[in-house]
């Protein structure tokens, strides 16, 4: 799944109607309240807020809202994009500034289809990795050979040279086997905590 970085916003024009797509990065659905009552003050007197979300860890939870828009027309188009780019943890309204050309159910689609697309093209976005991090300590006469062995295997993220070397490092989830070649030549080995890396990414 793929996370935004911060809160993006971008205006479109759509035969003299605006349509204002504020998307943000939420970690609780609670949140929603609280940022619908934020962009209403920042956006006042507009003549929908249509909306949609998605969240969880594999975007499990999903609402849509059309705010008074023929039914299905509007939050049901804002959600279908953002589960096409995969997206979790993100809230995306789309206001509505009425310009007094009806655009019919065909072309209210379109319009809420397009606001959230065209406003995710100025964002910034994450993936979540969980990799599994150890520690281990071995003797100065075998450094080249740890290195060899480990080499494009794992990410060192830090050495400590003291009465043996100690490496701590990085290493995909689920991939424990992946220190077996070495696992022979260490004092020490443990493994640590999990580590949760945040990993730039872009919409496909």
């Amino acid at each position: 799944m793929i996370y935004l970085k911060e809160q993006i916003i971008h205006e479109i024009v759509i035969d003299k109607s605006r349509f204002i797509g504020v998307l943000t990065p939420i970690e609780s659905v609670d949140e929603i309240p609280s940022i619908l009552v934020k962009i209403k003050k920042d956006y006042p007197k507009a003549t929908h807020y249509c909306s949609a979300y998605v969240f969880g860890k594999n975007g499990e939870f999903a609402s849509a809202n059309d705010d008074g828009e023929p039914s299905r027309t509007a939050g049901v188009p804002i959600l279908e994009i953002l589960k096409q780019k995969n997206l979790t943890n993100i809230y995306a309204v789309v206001i509505r500034y009425f310009g007094g050309i009806k655009l019919g159910a065909g072309g209210l689609i379109r319009a809420y289809a397009k606001s959230p697309l065209e406003t995710l093209k100025i964002g910034q976005f994450y993936e979540k990795i969980a990799y599994e991090q150890a520690e281990f300590t071995f003797d100065y006469s075998l450094i080249n050979k740890v290195d060899l062995l480990l080499e494009n295997k794992v990410i060192i993220v830090n050495k400590t040279f003291d009465s043996f070397v100690t490496y701590k490092i990085i290493f995909n989830q689920g991939d424990p086997s992946i220190l077996d070649d070495v696992k022979h030549l260490f004092k020490e080995y443990h493994l640590l905590e999990k580590e949760i890396l945040h990993i730039e990414t872009q919409l496909s």
